[in-house]
């Protein structure tokens, strides 16, 4: 379990758009409590919708870290933030980042860390030893979220059929691969972060054997068809070998989002070809629901809309925020017969 120190400011800095800035809205919403404000540099900046905070003031309100909460392209540090995360440094904050780039790399973090003793912690750093996977098969259950795109709600479904199954009585835990569900978990493997070889191996680490009755709920990691983080798609569904998938979307999202050259595939053809994939290592695999974000459909568009998606793939549709949420996809869960 990751020893972070709470309550956290949570810094945006100058990120306009809300889909790169999931990792600070995600711990906004599942970990309120543990979060004292935001830094946003501009008044376009994202917005999780809490106080807005300098660096000092956070300091004065308790704050004890500052969480990049970014999930940028590349996972890059823009040179302009570092004056910010310098003073809360000086001023005895650890600074948490699940970039690619290591906070380590940036002298001026290291000086003001060591000179004032606070931290620089990278979360997206993978155990070491992962083992090349194996392909065996593992006793308990696993439910995999898998996506039409990236930073459309695979997190979010994961952790919101974790809270309904354990709200019933199942037996269950939530499994992070991403900066935000370890953030939010406490523990996970980053998945992103793990060398090709390995990321199947690393999965098989992730969902360890387990009582026949009991289900690892996966968060899923980028998309089979997408241009950019198919592999880690792919080493993730191989790894888990799910009895069950959720297959998430977005309403009205017709381009893979940053390549805007590539459309978004059907949800049929992401189904088929996540079974494909599974079976080979699961026969039993099976679709589950579907779990769309309709934040740009007005609740009188809504109904129709995931009617339509029951109607055409045969399967409980949800938006997890609206309504319901996921109790009618885990309705069909609790329904089915597993092996």
């Amino acid at each position: 379990m990751l020893a972070l120190k709470t309550p956290y400011l949570l810094f945006f800095g100058d990120e306009e758009r809300q889909t790169y800035a999931k990792t600070g809205l995600g711990l906004a919403h599942w970990r309120p409590e543990d979060c004292v404000g935001q830094r946003r540099l501009t008044p376009d900046t994202a917005d999780a919708g809490l106080p807005d905070l300098t660096i000092d003031e956070a300091a004065a309100a308790g704050a004890r870290s500052v969480v990049l909460g970014l999930a940028l392209v590349g996972g890059s540090l823009p040179s302009h933030w570092l004056p910010d995360l310098v003073h809360a440094l000086e001023l005895g904050m650890d600074v948490v980042a699940g970039f690619h780039t290591r906070l380590t790399s940036f002298p001026d973090l290291v000086t003001a860390a060591e000179k004032s003793g606070a931290r620089l912690i990278d979360i997206r750093v993978p155990p070491e030893n992962i083992p090349v996977g194996t392909g065996l098969k593992r006793t308990g259950k696993r439910l995999l979220t898998v996506g039409t795109d990236c930073a459309l709600g695979k997190k979010y479904t994961a952790l919101a059929l974790h809270r309904e199954m354990a709200s019933r009585g199942i037996d269950a835990d939530f499994r992070a691969t991403g900066q935000t569900g370890i953030l939010i978990a406490g523990s996970g493997i980053p998945m992103d972060a793990v060398v090709s070889d390995f990321l199947v191996g690393a999965a098989e680490m992730l969902t360890p054997d387990a009582d026949p009755d009991h289900w690892d709920v996966i968060e899923g990691q980028g998309a089979l068809f997408h241009p950019g983080y198919a592999p880690v798609s792919m080493g993730l569904l191989m790894g888990s070998q799910p009895d069950a998938f959720v297959l998430c979307t977005e309403a009205g999202r017709d381009t893979i989002r940053g390549w805007d050259d590539f459309p978004t595939p059907d949800i049929r053809d992401v189904i088929e070809r996540n079974i494909a994939i599974a079976q080979q290592y699961n026969p039993d695999v099976r679709c589950v629901g579907i779990s769309s974000n309709t934040v740009f459909l007005s609740d009188e568009e809504r109904p129709g809309y995931l009617a339509g998606l029951e109607d055409t793939y045969g399967l409980p549709a949800v938006d997890p925020l609206k309504g319901d949420g996921v109790a009618p996809i885990v309705d069909h869960l609790q329904a089915q017969t597993w092996p």
